[in-house]
């Protein structure tokens, strides 16, 4: 097993452990609400964006708990996501890391409120004393959080993406969709570290940098999975948004450039945090694992 494999399969039972914790079973009035939460945030998955909160927190050594809380948090909303766009309202997908959807499990009505749970819940754990002593660096990661997140990060590239099927988008405007959709979290997840372990403005910088590439790096190779990739392999649906019309990277670059764009950008990710030298070995490990990844 290579280093870049032990850690995403340590950080990924970390995730396992302390989202178990955070929802325990209950058999409460809302234990439904509680064992679809479940359902969607245990159910495994890459854990990228934990990884890189973790791995950027150890750049300025920051505690394991402050890491892993942080971890979990980003992760919760991420899941609240993913549960959200599979709804019949909005990408109308059936099936998820290899299994039901989350309405398909429950219903679209439990699916909402879980989702609306995991969201909640996320800036509850950052707001929280044991995520940080310091009250101005939780106020920090809830800002932070809140934008990525929010009109100007995730959702509103959901927006623009539910937009795209009835407007064939240009370039420009497919970067800004995914720097909204994908990468807004990523650069949290990466700025997380910096901000738990108040470093200077400069290095925060250069982890924005590595986010931003290593998120259009990401988005390029999922956009090739989509084409390339073997369903159960990659354990979703592929080929919808070629059925939705909707214009891709693949489809605009083409399946060789598109590879070609992805490797450089893994390539700049990899440059941007080599201020850091052999402390974000994993951090160019993985920017360069997802562009050569199969799911």
């Amino acid at each position: 097993m290579t280093p870049l494999k032990k850690a995403l399969a340590e950080t990924a039972s970390a995730m396992d452990e302390i989202l178990d914790s955070l929802n325990p079973e209950s058999q409460d009035a809302e234990a439904r609400l509680i064992e679809a939460m479940r359902y969607s945030s245990l159910d495994g998955g890459k854990r990228l964006r934990p990884f890189l909160v973790v791995q950027s927190a150890k750049l300025f050594n920051v505690s394991e708990r402050s890491a892993l809380r942080v971890a979990a948090a980003i992760e919760m909303i991420h899941c609240y996501s993913l549960i959200h766009d599979d709804l019949p309202a909005m990408d109308d997908d059936d099936l998820r890391r290899g299994r039901p959807s989350n309405h398909k499990k429950f219903d679209e009505a439990t699916a909402i409120l879980a989702g609306d749970a995991l969201l909640t819940q996320a800036f509850e754990i950052l707001a929280h004393e044991d995520t940080h002593d310091d009250p101005a660096v939780r106020c920090q990661l809830v800002s932070a959080l809140a934008q990525a997140a929010g009109r100007h990060g995730m959702v509103g590239g959901q927006m623009i993406d539910l937009v795209s099927e009835d407007h064939e988008l240009s370039m420009d405007e497919i970067t800004r969709l995914q720097r909204l959709k994908t990468g807004c979290l990523f650069g949290f997840a990466c700025e997380a570290g910096a901000i738990l372990g108040k470093a200077p403005l400069q290095v925060k910088q250069a982890l924005h940098n590595y986010a931003h590439d290593f998120g259009l790096a990401f988005q390029i190779s999922d956009d090739l999975l989509d084409v390339v990739g073997d369903e159960k392999e990659v354990g979703k649906t592929l080929g919808k948004d070629a059925e939705a019309g909707k214009a891709t990277f693949v489809s605009l670059m083409g399946l060789d450039r598109a590879r070609s764009q992805a490797q450089m950008l893994a390539d700049q990710a990899c440059d941007h945090v080599s201020i850091f030298k052999e402390k974000a070995d994993l951090l160019q490990d993985l920017a360069r694992y997802v562009v050569e990844r199969s799911a």
